[in-house]
């Protein structure tokens, strides 16, 4: 018996549970930010212009059955590049696809690409759901081959040897689902210094991620907003807002 304790106490402690962190609250939000839309039309933003369109003052992108998709598109910001940054937007769309938020990221011209607003590099994701962990907010590698990089809720590193290593917890499932606004505008802040990220949803930190990896991790690149190829779809967003660090 005393053996058989030994070993499951062994286990527990190689496979720790983490404890969630306390609430964190996104900063406040910096003065002098640097608008990227104007509220008016798509001037500084390039994309296909069947699918993109400015309506009701927030920039629309919508795909249909007649209208698809070929192959996933971007509305790429044409104000250069961003390093360190802290990038505001809220969002909203429906559930029948998903979207995302390009940064640090590259428009693709060159190569065997499905169409001219190819973009690659980190993503948050954009969606209409609250089951994590295809929920809002986590880091996928468009184009590249790491997939989800790091989820919603998770304090995170990537290292070349060990990969992806989860180090602490920030929101479960039924604080996600609370937080989470279906159906309605949801305010996004990103946060990039160095190799650090930090994703906040509705003012609560959601995702902490550090890319250790030299070959992999992206310092600086473009902005982009996303259209999914598949089903028909819409995604909406406003006060698109960034802020530069030196």
């Amino acid at each position: 018996m005393i053996k058989r304790l030994t070993l499951v106490l062994t286990a527990l402690l190689a496979f720790p549970v983490l404890a969630a962190d306390a609430p964190q609250a996104a900063p406040i939000e910096p003065q002098n930010m640097k608008s990227l839309f104007n509220g008016t039309d798509l001037t500084g933003w390039d994309g296909d212009p069947r699918l993109w369109s400015v309506k009701d003052g927030v920039i629309h992108g919508e795909t249909t059955a007649e209208i698809p998709a070929k192959g996933n598109t971007f509305l790429v910001c044409q104000g250069g590049t961003f390093k360190d940054f802290e990038l505001r937007f809220s969002f909203r769309c429906n559930a029948a696809n998903n979207s995302g938020v390009q940064y640090r990221s590259k428009h693709i011209t060159e190569g065997n690409v499905r169409n001219k607003w190819v973009v690659r590099g980190y993503q948050h994701e954009i969606r209409n759901e609250v089951k994590l962990p295809s929920v809002s907010g986590f880091i996928y590698d468009e184009g590249g081959r790491r997939g989800r990089i790091c989820l919603v809720g998770e304090k995170a590193v990537w290292n070349t040897e060990t990969k992806k290593q989860v180090v602490g917890s920030l929101i479960d499932q039924e604080g996600f689902q609370q937080l989470f606004k279906l159906d309605q505008w949801n305010d996004v802040v990103i946060i990039a210094k160095g190799n650090h990220i930090q994703h906040y949803l509705n003012n609560r930190l959601i995702l902490d991620f550090t890319d250790n990896d030299p070959k992999l991790a992206l310092l600086e690149g473009i902005v982009a907003l996303q259209l999914h190829a598949g089903k028909p779809m819409w995604t909406e967003f406003k006060n698109v807002r960034v802020k530069e660090y030196e």
